[in-house]
């Protein structure tokens, strides 16, 4: 729950930077003058981009938080057999070990969203975000496409 307050003060720190940038963009805008409203287009840019990958992160984690629900409710909380830290996160050489069965389940059933949701928890324990983040992306269009 604390995560979702963090991303949810971000984001609105953000609105609010862009909010800020976005009016400042105008007033350079309505000065007229050329470099002036090059400056102010290019600020007005920025805001767009900036909303358009706030609102895709933010789509992102709803979406993957509903998918590990519904799997929870499905059958109960997802574990990964790995070993956790105190802090709670899991060793790393347990998840490296555990990856391959994973791995194994996608292999043998491509189009399950479950499968690549519990890839994308396990790359997400073995430190691999990037793949992590893929892996569940994939299971949010197969899910999708279920529907």
């Amino acid at each position: 729950m604390s995560t979702r307050i963090g991303a949810l003060v971000m984001a609105a720190l953000l609105v609010v930077y862009l909010g800020l940038v976005g009016w400042r963009a105008v007033q350079f805008i309505g000065t007229g003058e050329p470099v002036a409203v090059g400056i102010g287009v290019a600020l007005l840019v920025l805001p767009l981009i900036g909303v358009w990958a706030l609102w895709r992160e933010l789509d992102f984690g709803a979406r993957s938080q509903r998918l590990v629900r519904r799997v929870e409710q499905e059958s109960g909380p997802i574990d990964l057999g790995v070993p956790t830290r105190a802090s709670g996160r899991p060793e790393r050489a347990a998840a490296d070990a555990a990856f391959d069965g994973f791995r194994a389940a996608v292999e043998s059933e491509p189009d399950s969203w479950r499968a690549w949701l519990r890839l994308g928890l396990a790359y997400d324990a073995a430190g691999d975000r990037r793949r992590a983040r893929s892996a569940v992306r994939r299971a949010i269009s197969l899910e999708r496409a279920e529907r």
